[in-house]
């Protein structure tokens, strides 16, 4: 079916808040390694990974096979039975977590799973006053919604909890703009200090905080800002919940968690995307007392269903065996290097930041910080037209994301870039 057509039939029956890229958008109908081919026959090499979702490729014949094989046994019983893939999940989980003797609670989606992890720490401390971080995303349910500071997502301003933000985001505007590693540290922990003394209650429940901002335009603080703040949550008895929703698995190259890069060791872990590789897999991983502080009985209709979880061992069993870990960290810093250098004289490339396979280029207006969404626009659909899918966000939507699934080959990976280059210098002509 050619792409207006469907393009017209999804206008017809979505809501019209339901994002699209692209000004004729396509869709993508076949998937191998990190290519995609649309509608159209067009193959494209795939920086985005459907959102930081496919982690280790498409088809890829370990987890297509193990998916296919429990389909044909069981697809699905409920939590109400006992689930054989799911509680091997969760032992492995546990143990990668770096939480001692950790529970696991199964969602579909890391919007849920932030949901239950707010629902878990508000239980336990008895309040619904909440930290979260300047410029984050937490996902699109009224509670997620409510911990989520970027205006662009803000689709309504009620609330269950009583939220205050701390510093966080860009290093190029605000606050925290051209300060060292440790003036940032120091800056954001005096603030803390101050509005746990002077705006919020003594009981607050938890900060909810992602390690690098995923939808906030792979934002980052400097390693140890979060274990720095710890230790004032820790004064007082506050929950630290990471969100590793896109920074989990290894994707930062340096560590296998997002947290890790702090020195800490959170209360909770929430987590989706990578893991399922694009089946409907997320959940917490957090501690027992915690996560067995609800006092209601409650089940789970889909969250660690037979078929997603022997899905997602199949995954997470191809990514530590293959080491995609190691690729991430090696080819992220080959493509950031690259980036560097190569945008340098680039006047609209304000910014290249990141970890391993999870980058961000930031576009501004001529040599200055004024945020260029338009040109991030025109970078995307020139990617496009070059053959290269990539992503969006920042607060503004200048940033474009580089997400790539974690078994990028280095031919891949330059490719990628050289395209990528190209079309950055199409955007500074616009």
């Amino acid at each position: 079916m050619a792409s207006n057509d469907l393009h017209s039939r999804h206008g017809s029956v979505m809501p019209k808040w339901l994002g699209l890229y692209y000004v004729d958008p396509i869709e993508l109908v076949s998937g191998s390694g990190c290519w995609v081919t649309d509608q159209n026959g067009i193959r494209y090499l795939d920086f985005f990974g459907g959102i930081l979702t496919t982690m280790t490729g498409y088809g890829v014949e370990e987890v297509v096979d193990a998916i296919r094989d429990q389909a044909g046994k069981m697809i699905h019983s409920s939590t109400l039975y006992l689930i054989e893939p799911m509680v091997a999940l969760a032992e492995k989980l546990s143990e990668l977590s770096g939480i001692e003797d950790a529970k696991v609670f199964f969602t579909t989606s890391g919007t849920e799973a932030n949901d239950a992890a707010l629902l878990f720490a508000t239980s336990w401390r008895r309040s619904n006053q909440v930290l979260a971080v300047r410029n984050s995303y937490h996902g699109r349910s009224f509670s997620a919604l409510s911990v989520t500071a970027n205006p662009g997502y803000g689709a309504t301003s009620l609330s269950p909890f009583q939220v205050f933000y701390i510093l966080g985001g860009s290093r190029l505007r605000g606050p925290l703009a051209g300060l060292s590693d440790a003036d940032y540290i120091d800056r954001g922990v005096s603030d803390l200090r101050d509005l746990l003394d002077t705006a919020a209650s003594p009981n607050i429940a938890a900060l909810i905080a992602e390690p690098i901002q995923g939808v906030g335009g792979f934002s980052m603080p400097p390693d140890g800002y979060f274990g720095a703040v710890k230790e004032v949550l820790d004064e007082r008895g506050i929950l630290f919940i990471a969100d590793e929703v896109q920074t989990g698995w290894g994707r930062t190259g340096e560590n296998f968690w997002g947290y890790q890069a702090h020195g800490i060791v959170p209360d909770m872990i929430t987590f989706a995307k990578g893991l399922g590789n694009g089946l409907a897999m997320a959940g917490v991983i957090g501690r027992g007392e915690v996560i067995d502080c609800i006092n209601a009985s409650s089940i789970s209709t889909f969250g660690g269903s037979p078929l997603v979880s022997r899905g997602a061992l199949a995954n997470l069993d191809y990514l530590l065996s293959h080491d995609l870990q190691e690729n991430a960290l090696k080819l992220g810093r080959h493509i950031t290097n690259r980036l560097l250098t190569e945008t340098q004289s680039n006047p609209v490339v304000a910014d290249v930041r990141g970890k391993g396979l999870m980058i961000g280029v930031e576009l501004c207006e001529r040599q200055g910080v004024v945020p260029a969404p338009q040109r991030a626009n025109a970078a995307l659909e020139e990617a496009k037209k070059l053959g290269l899918l990539v992503g969006k966000g920042g607060i503004a939507g200048n940033v474009l994301r580089i997400a790539p699934p974690l078994s990028l080959s280095k031919e891949e990976a330059d490719l990628g870039t050289d395209r990528l280059v190209a079309a950055l210098e199409a955007a500074a002509a616009v």
